[in-house]
C-alpha cells in the first residue's frame, strides 16, 4: 500500500497546507506515535504537522488519509510490510540522505509525544534501535566516497529503518496495551 503513495504528492500537500514539517519528518512522526500510542487518530497527526488543517482541500485531505491508513495498515500486517515514506531513488542522494535523517527525527519526536517519557531509558533492542535512529537523524551524503558506496550505505540504512521501526512497533505493544487496556468481555 505504501508503494502506491508518491512522496512528492505527500510533500506537495504538506507544503501547500503550510506545514512546518518536511514530508519525511511528518511520516516519521506518524510512525513513532503509532508505535507508542494505541489510540492515535488521523486528526491527532494532522494537528501535529499542520498549523491550520481547516484550509485543507478535499484532495489534500484524501492524500493525508491515504498516508495515515497505509502506514497504520502496514504496521499491523504480517511479514514486515512497513516501509518509511521517503523520496524516490531518482532524487539526488544527498537529498534522500537528509530526508532519511528527518524521518528519524520525526520518529523520535512521535515516540516522545506518545507514552515513552524517556527515550534514552528504553531497554534492549528498542533502546538500541532508538539510539541508532538518533545517530541516523544526523545523516547526510558524503561526497568524498564513490556514488556506489554511498548508494549502498543509504540502501542499508533504509532497510535498517524499515525493520527497526517494525521491531519498535511490535516490542512496544505491551506499552500500548497498558495505556489502553482492552475492555472486559461479557460472556
Amino acid at each position: 500500500m505504501m508503494s502506491e503513495i508518491l512522496f512528492s504528492d505527500f510533500e506537495d500537500v504538506l507544503a501547500a497546507a503550510g506545514s512546518h514539517a518536511d514530508a519525511a519528518e511528518a511520516h516519521g512522526c506518524l510512525c513513532g506515535a503509532l508505535c507508542s500510542m494505541s489510540a492515535y487518530r488521523m486528526q491527532d497527526w494532522i494537528n501535529e504537522v499542520l498549523p491550520d488543517a481547516r484550509s485543507l482541500s478535499p484532495e489534500s485531505a484524501a492524500v493525508l488519509e491515504r498516508v495515515f491508513e497505509a502506514t497504520t495498515a502496514s504496521f499491523g500486517e504480517q511479514g514486515m510490510q512497513f516501509e518509511p515514506l521517503l523520496p524516490d531513488d531518482e532524487q539526488p542522494l544527498n537529498g534522500r540522505a537528509s530526508a532519511l535523517g528527518l524521518w528519524c527525527t520525526g520518529f523520535l519526536y512521535g515516540l516522545g509525544a506518545g507514552k515513552v517519557s524517556d527515550l534514552g531509558a528504553l531497554p534492549g533492542d528498542v533502546g538500541e534501535i532508538v539510539r541508532d535512529f538518533s545517530e541516523i537523524s544526523r545523516a547526510a551524503g558524503d561526497d568524498s566516497e564513490s556514488d556506489e558506496s554511498n548508494e549502498q550505505a543509504y540502501t542499508e540504512l533504509v532497510e535498517f529503518i524499515r525493520v527497526g521501526a517494525q521491531v519498535v512497533f511490535e516490542e512496544l505493544l505491551p506499552l500500548r496495551q497498558q495505556a489502553y487496556p482492552e475492555s472486559p468481555r461479557l460472556h
